[in-house]
């Protein structure tokens, strides 16, 4: 029996079940109740549309929480997450306003849609030149070989990371992503490898500063933020590191997801496969349904600045909140039959790129990226499939994507 507003229950859930497949999990909250209390990490759990949709654009919850919400940690380890979380609290992702105002504006220009579309003919070219690569061979790693270093090479050449750190920021970046997202490994592994790539992160980007500050100015993203920097009124160093790391990591760590867990869906589903392979004008419409069927990010946070209600729902000032944009795009009181793969979907208000001021930045590339990966897999090979054996996802509550995903290209 579906719950009344406000109703709340308490249990854990970020568990290794909710890995593998999230959904009948999901289902399951949002038909108990308004509100889980997740008593592993305090937070109260947000799963309906309505109740999500209205969260994030509530201006009494805040997204500058630091990092440690939903992630408790024993107090004697706070010492070594301190340049983690510091770096954290200067991103856009982790700010309100008028900061996050600022620095969004700053970085915004990059991101409109004459300027993704410019960028058009660039990621067509490292699709081939990377599949390029992989025809001929045997089963391939479809991450491994693919949907992981497509959006790294295009957000690493945006800001200007050298070629030969690629394969080094991806490592830590991946690193830094097992801790904003909420990992099933054990808690010290996950906050020494989350210092780690913070390290390492921070002195590339400083590095890569120093060397363009040097040589003429650019008209790029970088460039940009650059620029604000020397101005010395609107971007700190510090800020000006912090929210390049986050463009990267967010620049590809949810459209490797994206490609990869939208491949998946299409093997798993081939009339929807078929008919995209028939009618290739689908794709914008496909990507828009891969995004809500199985959502890159499954997760974001805020904390509550005072008591406040959603829906009907009470919050406690200071209160944690988990928001799944995951399950609301499975609501069936927004999406008929949502279980289903539809391709050809009307409703696209989905929120996989989130909602309100912290809409997603780089949704525009996102789904360029998506479309040209996908679509250019599917034209050169007709006859992809799985290879076998099951696919392996990443133990990340947050970031949902995949490990490996073995195919036959063909």
């Amino acid at each position: 029996m579906v719950a009344e507003a406000g109703r709340r229950m308490e249990e854990r859930i970020f568990t290794a079940e909710l890995i593998e497949n999230p959904y009948p999990v999901y289902r399951r909250l949002r038909e108990e109740a308004s509100f889980h209390f997740d008593v592993g990490t305090g937070e109260l759990l947000i799963t309906r549309y309505a109740d999500v949709a209205a969260a994030l654009k509530h201006p009494r919850l805040s997204a500058q929480r630091g990092a440690e919400a939903g992630f408790p940690m024993p107090a004697f380890l706070h010492g070594l997450m301190r340049p983690v979380t510091r770096m954290l609290s200067r991103q856009m992702l982790f700010s309100d306003p008028p900061d996050h105002t600022r620095l969004r504006s700053l970085a915004s220009r990059a991101f409109v849609p004459r300027v993704v579309e410019g960028m058009r003919r660039r990621i067509q070219g490292i699709a081939d030149e990377l599949l390029d690569a992989a025809d001929g061979r045997g089963p391939v790693d479809l991450i491994g070989t693919y949907a992981a270093w497509l959006p790294v090479v295009v957000i690493a050449e945006m800001l200007d990371v050298p070629m030969q750190n690629q394969t080094r920021i991806k490592l830590w970046s991946d690193d830094l992503a097992l801790f904003i997202g909420g990992s099933t490994m054990p808690l010290p592994a996950v906050l020494l490898r989350a210092a780690r790539g913070v390290f390492q992160l921070r002195r590339t980007f400083r590095q890569v500063v120093r060397q363009r500050r040097r040589g003429p100015g650019r008209d790029d993203l970088l460039g940009a933020l650059l620029a604000a920097e020397e101005r010395g009124d609107t971007l700190t160093e510090e800020e000006l590191v912090a929210n390049s790391v986050l463009l990267l990591a967010a620049g590809h760590e949810t459209t490797t997801n994206l490609i990869g867990n939208g491949v998946l869906a299409l093997l798993r589903h081939p009339d929807q496969l078929d008919l995209l392979r028939r009618e290739p004008e689908l794709i914008e419409s496909a990507v828009e349904e891969l995004l809500r069927y199985d959502s890159p990010v499954q997760w974001t946070g805020r904390v509550a600045l005072e008591d406040l209600e959603i829906n009907g729902g009470r919050v406690r000032e200071g209160q944690a909140v988990a928001i799944s944009l995951g399950a609301a795009n499975r609501d069936p009181d927004q999406f008929s039959d949502p279980e289903r793969l539809d391709i050809r979907r009307a409703e696209a208000r989905h929120l996989a790129f989130s909602h309100g001021i912290h809409f997603c930045l780089g949704a525009a590339l996102a789904r360029l990226e998506g479309q040209i990966a996908i679509q250019t897999l599917l034209r050169r090979f007709p006859d992809l499939r799985l290879a076998g054996g099951e696919p392996e996802w990443r133990g990340n509550f947050t970031l949902r994507g995949l490990e490996r995903l073995p195919v036959l290209l063909r």
